[in-house]
């Protein structure tokens, strides 16, 4: 089968979504499959080059929207050239612009909203929220009105995105989502981490990794980091992400206060080895996000087999909680003390059998070739191709 993604940008600092269409690429070319890639970048932005994908560049794009000229011509010349086409998030122009070169041709394309119908974001932004309404009302609601399937990562996405306008009309497919899980030198990798930031040598690590944003309750887990591991030494706390919108300073402003600035370690973004061997270090992955579609960094965690603790506003949460990969609570400064201050009591076996319930859980839900299949069933429906 010859796939098509489109997405408004394949940076690596955007995350999920990204990551996610790379590891399923990568499972699907195994097994036979085509799988390019357009996005809505300028030719020569340099993470291009790093990535190794096959892309179509098809900026640069123009203000928020991301508006580019190039790429209905380009789809609506190209699109025989694919049995299928993804389109991946919403809210941009790529996918108008999918709905508009498709529409009324032969070429199907189904649809991951990727969280961003979540009603989180209606009360979190009530004014933004309306400007949506607006655009949703001549142009998103069509492109899920008329996708062969709008794909959700798990049921609390596609329950929470009932909620978020009242013209909803779709066909909802829930899918399996994942990533694939770490297959370096368990040692090698850590000790890169441990060569790179010495300060980490000997102590039990509690790691976030994901963008520095309000919304991912980075100042939850500070907060409650100096309330629970205050007075224990051997706890630090590593914060590995990109500050995409100026809030890192207010933060370490923030530790320095509460008198725990040089027991956290900002890293930046991690990829590769580096990244993997902060996940396989870690004692405990943090996560206290007020509004998290899946997560893929939870999964890579889990395949690690580091215990998750997050909050209930992470969408996978009921899995966590149902296989005890790791503990749930509120979104809250409570909530996250809490998650920090139980695991802290829990004895050495009861840890253990949270690692174990954890490799466990990613091999039974998140897995790539999971998802990979998953996707695949569906792409098979809509075209009627294997």
């Amino acid at each position: 089968m010859n796939i098509l993604h489109i997405i408004n940008s394949v940076s690596p600092v955007g995350g999920g979504p990204i990551e996610g269409i790379k590891q399923l690429r990568a499972s699907m070319v195994a097994d036979g499959h085509r799988v390019e890639i357009a996005s809505l970048d300028p030719p020569d932005a340099p993470f291009l080059k790093q990535n190794q994908l096959p892309v179509y560049p098809l900026g640069p794009s123009k203000l928020g929207y991301a508006f580019s000229r190039r790429f209905i011509p380009w789809l609506r010349a190209n699109r025989t050239r694919y049995d299928a086409v993804i389109v991946n998030g919403i809210w941009q122009f790529h996918s108008f612009g999918a709905w508009s070169a498709l529409r009324n041709t032969n070429t199907p394309y189904v649809l991951f909203t990727h969280g961003m119908l979540d009603p989180w974001f209606k009360k979190q932004y009530p004014l933004k929220h309306l400007k949506k309404w607006i655009y949703w009302a001549w142009a998103e609601y069509r492109v899920l009105r008329d996708a062969q399937a709008v794909l959700f990562t798990c049921e609390e996405e596609r329950v929470l995105a009932r909620e978020s306008f009242w013209l909803y009309r779709c066909k909802e497919v829930v899918v399996n989502f994942g990533t694939a899980g770490p297959e370096g030198d368990l040692e090698a990798e850590r000790q890169e981490l441990l060569t790179r930031y010495p300060e980490l040598k000997g102590k039990k690590l509690a790691l976030f990794m994901g963008r520095i944003h309000p919304k991912k309750g980075c100042d939850l887990l500070i907060e409650a980091f100096a309330n629970v591991f205050g007075q224990n030494p051997e706890w630090h706390l590593v914060i590995a992400g990109p500050d995409q919108v100026g809030w890192q300073k207010k933060l370490q402003q923030r530790a320095q206060h509460l008198d725990v600035a040089t027991r956290i370690t900002w890293t930046g973004m991690l990829n590769g080895t580096l990244k993997w061997g902060a996940l396989r270090s870690a004692e405990i992955f943090v996560l206290p996000s007020h509004q998290e579609n899946f997560g893929i960094v939870v999964a890579e965690a889990l395949a690690s087999g580091t215990p998750v603790l997050i909050s209930n506003k992470v969408n996978i949460w009921r899995e966590i909680q149902t296989d005890r990969a790791g503990m749930v609570a509120d979104d809250t400064l409570a909530g996250t003390c809490k998650l920090l201050r139980t695991y802290l009591h829990i004895g050495a076996q009861e840890k253990s059998a949270f690692r174990q319930s954890a490799r466990e859980c990613f091999k039974q839900r998140f897995e790539i070739h999971k998802a990979a299949k998953s996707l695949h069933s569906v792409l098979a429906g809509v075209t009627g191709l294997n």
